[in-house]
């Protein structure tokens, strides 16, 4: 009897939660199709006319569902063209099983087997399986799966059998529902980032596999992987561990020497704690090495540990301390503190030297979703000026010329009230490499409460001159420390510690002047507190230290102190429009002129008050000084100013008609981003009234790829004739021009690349390391992690080869050029003038090339130079760096990027030749 046609069999079996098996499952189908059982001894159903006989394909115009009751003892049996039954029947199948077939469900009562068919699908509580056929044999309570072959013979629609979280993709099953043992021929299956390929597998429980002749890699191709090691026999448990016997390691199917007995893969999600084993090294300075060795420790999900060391037969040795902390949603941060005890050569020889250097870095970042009103943050960098010039634990040397190291900490908190209330404490650090100055404010406190409109209205308007009327407390304090990296951490760095607050309250309001014209005008009172003031004196004494004529002696003197300043301050300013129509036919349609000129006045009254005199010599001659003079905010002002300053800021656009035809409207294009011009009148000066006029400007060019900036100083007075010191005469009046060029300088910066997506890689780690973000200087990386590619990673077949003839090859380019010129003292010369470039490209979509070097045109020699070689060889990265001028060096690295499998690699490098101070 035909059957209705229905594109898919879909069953659902719903059971209650006992271990059993699939066989009552077909039973009851096999129930239904019969029509009498000796079980169902009473009111059993007529066998309905919608089913088929034996070994007929069977297929419902509905689903079918069989649902056990609410009762234990009853079983209800639903379909949509049979009669409902109910019977005493215990169903004991612990979960719903659904199955699915593309052509047809095949039910045989003779062999009690059921077969699905093209695309089969079978859901048993945490088991799902797929295949091109799946082969249910309810009587042995086994399932069989295996593939399909297409038009063409090729093998289709392989069983995929997953369990919770565990996939295995082989040729063919066979599994035991009951027994819950499998026997698997050619197994894949994916453990992190280890995949597994078998001949036979054999499954002895949920949780351990058995497997003969199989393959381990990491490559994405687990078919045809271009490395793999072959292991005789091995025991898997997924989730925990690999254990395997005797393995060989295999390239292009060639095999190589390389052999273990046997070896241990852990398998976890989660973090465990072990050993990290060092790599073996060689200096001719220090001898033999084991680098980057030690243990890592798994905190918590929250926190984790890394302790590394490196070790030199001649007694130099470093430790690092490694730790990354991260709780979601709230903060996340890095610490990295390193230690190295440097010695060169051997201890009784001439080249016998020693040091030891430090570096801390701390990063920290503070989620604000956790508090809007509460932000901390951390970005610290700081140890010995000379780490980077020493430390022996970095690949590159791009850090090696680092000039200063700088670290902050703040934290900051708003109060919503009214008004509003903001305060921050924070920390700095700078320090410069070359000079080893060190200049630290710990801490610095900040406040301060939002502007107060005290004559503004009910309706909030802020209109002329009263209402706008407003106010603001602000308040800074320091604890301000100069050292040096001898006395870092030591007593004597606090001992020259300044401690000051300064407190300003401004008072301002603006308003409008003829319609065009906005107005300003404020007073400022600004109070100082300091804790350190000094003391002058002239002192003759015979006894030590001797100081038989004399000398003036400074004391510093400690103790609460203050003093008060206030100024006036106005200012005027506009804005003109002006536009150059050039018609709408010319490919230039316009340009556009935007000036903004203003002029200030400041008024600042003398505070002599605050300053005493001292003798200068015996002869009774004095001077004048102030007891502050060695504060934090300066000191106040002897002689009264009153100073008018002048500044007019340009900028340009064109308007320029689009090539592009179909675009009626015309594109606008920045000229010139700022042309500004700035300088000064003293209108209480005796002479030198004009301060130097300084013009700069800036511009980008190439669809904003290229920035050019410049800037120089113009000074309307002349020299002296012992060309030191500037005169009260014009330059135009001795014969000079009407400015006498000061100084000068221009910068150009360009980046560019094939495509217009930046793909260039940055240099998080020379910006760690208090250096540039880009490659100029050459890329930085870690000794003990190389398996990340030095460059971009692009995408094959994007940027990478389209054909055999036609190839783009992806490129990018970082340009930079500066030139400064120097005039002050009519020395007329460029005191520098350097240019650097950085090219990376793509060879092929595996070779990629990089080139860091520039050219110092002053000094003449080429400044730091780095090659870099990068090939992908699909599971695997090799590497190689050269830096061929100066600090010599090369290094080379090839291993396995997983990293599982991290430790098996080969590297080979050079240290820098630096010399130790």
């Amino acid at each position: 009897m035909a059957c209705q046609k229905s594109s898919h069999i879909f069953t659902k079996i719903a059971f209650k939660p006992l271990r059993t098996n699939l066989f009552y499952i077909v039973l009851s189908a096999y129930f239904l199709t019969i029509g009498s059982s000796s079980l169902f001894a009473q009111e059993t159903p007529k066998k309905p006319k919608s089913f088929p006989a034996n070994n007929q394909k069977f297929n419902p115009q509905k689903d079918t569902e069989i649902l056990p009751s609410k009762e234990n003892s009853t079983l209800k049996i639903v379909d949509s063209n049979m009669v409902k039954t109910d019977k005493n029947f215990k169903s004991i199948l612990e979960g719903k099983v659904k199955y699915h077939a593309k052509k047809y469900a095949k039910f045989d009562q003779k062999k009690k087997l059921i077969t699905l068919y093209d695309e089969a699908e079978l859901n048993y509580l945490d088991y799902n399986l797929k295949a091109g056929i799946i082969v249910f044999d309810y009587e042995k309570n086994e399932v069989y799966a295996g593939r399909l072959k297409d038009s063409v013979g090729n093998y289709i629609q392989l069983p995929n059998f997953k369990q919770g979280s565990n996939i295995i993709e082989p040729d063919s099953i066979r599994f035991n529902f009951k027994t819950k043992k499998a026997l698997i021929w050619n197994s894949r299956t994916t453990q992190q980032e280890l995949n597994i390929k078998a001949k036979i597998s054999k499954k002895e429980n949920d949780s351990i596999y058995f497997m003969k002749g199989a393959r381990l890699t990491t490559s994405q191709d687990i078919d045809d992987p271009e490395y793999y090691f072959l292991v005789n026999k091995m025991k898997f448990v997924p989730g925990k561990k690999v254990v395997i016997g005797t393995t060989n390691l295999w390239i292009e199917n060639v095999p190589t020497p390389i052999a273990l007995p046997f070896a241990f893969f852990p398998i976890t999600e989660k973090n465990h704690s072990g050993i990290i084993p060092p790599s073996f090294g060689q200096n001719n300075e220090r001898g033999y090495a084991l680098q980057n060795g030690g243990y890592y420790f798994a905190l918590s999900d929250k926190i984790d540990l890394a302790v590394l060391g490196d070790y030199y037969t001649n007694g130099s040795y470093a430790t690092r301390f490694e730790s990354s902390y991260a709780n979601k949603y709230k903060y996340s941060g890095r610490v990295n503190i390193r230690f190295e005890n440097l010695i060169t050569s051997e201890r009784g020889y001439p080249d016998y030297a020693k040091s030891k250097i430090y570096n801390i870095q701390w990063s920290h970042s503070k989620d604000s979703k956790s508090n809007p009103n509460s932000r901390f943050s951390a970005s610290v960098n700081l140890g010995s000026s000379q780490y980077f010039q020493q430390s022996v634990n970095l690949a590159n040397l791009g850090s090696t010329l680092n000039n200063t190291l700088s670290s902050s900490i703040s934290y900051s908190k708003t109060i919503n009230t009214i008004p509003q209330v903001n305060f921050a404490l924070s920390a700095t650090h700078s320090q410069n490499t070359q000079t080893k100055a060190i200049n630290m404010t710990l801490p610095t406190l900040q406040a301060s409460m939002d502007r107060i409109y005290p004559f503004v209205g009910k309706d909030g308007l802020k209109k002329g001159f009263i209402k706008n009327i407003n106010l603001q407390y602000n308040l800074r304090g320091e604890n301000q420390i100069l050292t040096t990296d001898e006395f870092f951490f030591k007593k004597e760095m606090f001992s020259t510690a300044k401690v000051g607050f300064q407190h300003s309250i401004p008072l301002s309001t603006n308003f409008k002047v003829f319609k065009y014209f906005s107005a300003s005008t404020s007073i400022n009172y600004n109070e100082v507190w300091t804790l350190n003031t000094v003391r002058k004196d002239f002192v003759t004494t015979s006894l030590p230290p001797l100081l038989p004529n004399g000398s003036i002696v400074t004391t510093n003197l400690s103790g609460f102190d203050s003093f008060r300043t206030y100024s006036f301050s106005n200012s005027l300013t506009t804005t003109i429009y002006g536009t150059f129509n050039f018609g709408k036919n010319n490919r230039i349609q316009s340009i556009r002129h935007v000036m903004h000129p203003s002029v200030s006045h400041t008024y600042t009254p003398s505070f002599e008050k605050y300053y005493d005199t001292y003798a200068m010599d015996a002869s009774g001659k004095t001077a004048q000084y102030t007891r502050f003079e060695n504060g934090i905010y300066g000191i106040p002002g002897k002689n009264y100013s009153n100073n008018m300053g002048f500044n007019l800021n340009n900028t340009f656009e064109a308007k320029v008609r689009d090539r592009d035809s179909t675009k009626t409207e015309p594109k606008k294009i920045m000229l010139l981003n700022n042309l500004n011009l700035s300088t000064s009148y003293d209108v209480s000066a005796d002479s030198l009234r004009w301060a130097p006029m300084r013009l700069s400007g800036g511009t980008a060019l190439f669809k904003q790829k290229m920035n050019i900036n410049f800037a120089t100083t113009l000074d309307p007075y002349a020299l002296g004739k012992d060309n030191k010191t500037r005169i009260n005469i014009f330059n135009i009046d001795e014969g000079g021009s009407l400015f006498r060029m000061t100084s000068a300088n221009m910068t150009i910066n360009y980046s560019v690349s094939s495509s217009n997506e930046d793909k260039t890689k940055k240099n998080e780690q020379g910006s760690k390391n208090g250096g540039r973000n880009d490659d100029l200087f050459g890329s930085n990386t870690e000794i003990n992690d190389n398996r990340d590619s030095q460059f971009a990673n692009n995408d094959n077949g994007k940027d990478g080869f389209t054909g055999f003839y036609n190839a783009k090859i992806p490129w990018d380019m970082t340009f930079a050029y500066s030139i400064t010129y120097s005039n002050s003292l009519n020395e007329r010369k460029i005191s520098s003038n350097s240019v650097m470039i950085s090219v990376n490209t793509d060879l092929t979509p595996k070779w990629k090339v990089g080139v860091s070097t520039g050219y110092d045109f002053v000094q003449k020699g080429v400044t730091f130079t780095q090659i870099r070689l990068n090939r992908d060889l699909l599971s695997w990265n090799m590497s190689f760096n050269w830096s061929p001028f100066g600090q010599s060096y090369w290094g080379f690295f090839i291993g396995i990027k997983a990293s599982v499998l991290k430790d098996i690699k080969w590297d080979k490098r050079t240290q820098a030749d630096r010399i130790l101070k």
